[in-house]
């Protein structure tokens, strides 16, 4: 059966592999990328690879939350329902680490953003639907002053942390709809995958990122997930695990969220 599934950062890395995987089988895949000749030219090669056109380009920059809520405004527009939004794009090392609001790009982007289109587009994912949101194994205590834009981290510190933040809320919030949906399950896709960012970060080649892929796509759409909402699938080791002691911890949870919906309402509001 057909399903609609958003994917986010599907330009390249593990977001393109995901995209064509889910495109081959027959699903119609929303590709959402921040540079729009990278998503044209994305678009072509999946169709060109899988032989269907089964696909639309979103354009949105995940570091400005005002595009967030737009990609989700022109989704709504067009779709009457979503089966899965997996939430990949991500980054690790930018050239600017400060947004123009004054925070950790890295916070927004792999954190924020995630959460506000989430939050947005779930009118559209009912009780059988599915959020995925792309984790990891590096993951570190979030500063919530360094959430909030008032303390420096370094790339890998700041990447633990902001991996961490979304692997806390994406639990919260998957415990709190377990029973009317969709089911949220934060995924780390495997460590050291062959992605731009990490040769970028690490300088070295990685792994297939089909393995990221086959993950992603099954938390999307397998019944083995079916019940999995509010909880981490390590493909590390092939199975669900504990994240981060942090993320089991309901008052330090609670209290990310708190600081990050604060600092979402400031700079919606500013």
């Amino acid at each position: 059966m057909n399903k609609t599934i958003l994917v986010t950062g599907a330009t390249d890395g593990i977001g393109y592999e995901t995209a064509k995987m889910l495109l081959s089988v027959g699903h119609t895949v929303l590709l959402h990328g921040r540079n729009s000749s990278k998503l044209r030219d994305a678009q072509t090669r999946l169709t060109e690879a899988t032989g269907t056109g089964q696909s639309e380009t979103y354009v949105a920059d995940m570091s400005n939350i005002d595009d967030v809520k737009a990609l989700a405004q022109a989704i709504i527009a067009k779709h009457g329902a979503l089966d899965a939004l997996i939430n990949n794009a991500g980054v690790y090392g930018e050239p600017e680490v400060m947004t123009q609001d004054g925070l950790d790009v890295r916070f927004v982007v792999n954190t924020f953003a995630p959460y506000v289109l989430t939050k947005a587009l779930l009118p559209m994912l009912g009780k059988g639907s599915r959020v995925v949101n792309v984790s990891s194994a590096a993951q570190a205590s979030v500063s919530l002053a360094a959430m909030a834009g008032n303390q420096p981290l370094d790339d890998s510190q700041a990447y633990a942390q902001s991996k961490l933040a979304l692997t806390m809320w994406s639990r919260q919030l998957g415990l709190q709809l377990a029973e009317q949906g969709p089911s949220i399950i934060a995924v780390n896709p495997k460590s050291l995958l062959g992605s731009k960012m990490v040769r970028d970060a690490y300088g070295m080649a990685g792994g297939d990122l089909r393995i990221g892929a086959d993950i992603l796509s099954r938390a999307a759409l397998s019944d083995e997930f079916a019940q999995a909402s509010g909880q981490y699938y390590d493909n590390d080791i092939q199975q669900f695990a504990n994240p981060h002691r942090d993320a089991l911890n309901a008052e330090k949870t609670q209290a990310v969220i708190s600081c990050m919906e604060k600092v979402i309402e400031h700079i919606t509001h500013s």
